[in-house]
């Protein structure tokens, strides 16, 4: 039967996102079926609208990832 297993942080930290997902995988021994993973848009924070486009600050993105596998 599949499962599902998902994973969410911000770009920021991708290699603490990947380090969670790669240990995962190395202690649950899933077989994995497939890997899907998406980034959302940026968004300017509420203290940087208005200002000049160079001035602009942007939030980290949302990042997600979801692995389907089957239990081994």
């Amino acid at each position: 039967m599949h499962q599902i297993k998902l994973f969410v942080d911000i770009e920021s930290n991708v290699e603490s996102m990947e380090d969670r997902i790669n240990n995962w995988l190395a202690e649950s021994n899933a077989r994995v079926l497939n890997v899907i993973g998406n980034i959302a848009p940026q968004t300017i924070t509420a203290d940087a609208k208005g200002t000049a486009l160079g001035d602009r600050k942007f939030s980290s993105s949302d990042m997600f990832v979801a692995v389907v596998y089957e239990k081994s």
